[in-house]
């Protein structure tokens, strides 16, 4: 079970991974908005041992966190 858990965390790594180079086209905001949810996410995850709950939170605590922090450009 832990084999399971192992590489369940590893693929999740991969394709967050992945989907970061989609990123290229979008505004510095939006770019740190999804790095954020996706390293609140793998925190999230680690921190609860894999809670569905706690990634969730983390991914939306870790996404508000790099909105916030991204200063807009007007």
């Amino acid at each position: 079970m832990k084999t399971l858990r192992t590489i369940s965390k590893v693929v999740l790594i991969g394709a967050t991974l992945a989907g970061f180079a989609g990123c290229a086209d979008m505004t510095p905001k939006q770019r740190n908005t999804a790095i954020g949810a996706g390293a609140g996410a793998l925190g999230g995850a680690v921190l609860t041992d894999g809670s569905a709950l706690g990634t969730l939170g983390g991914a939306a605590v870790g996404g508000v966190v790099g909105n916030v922090v991204t200063k807009d450009r007007r």
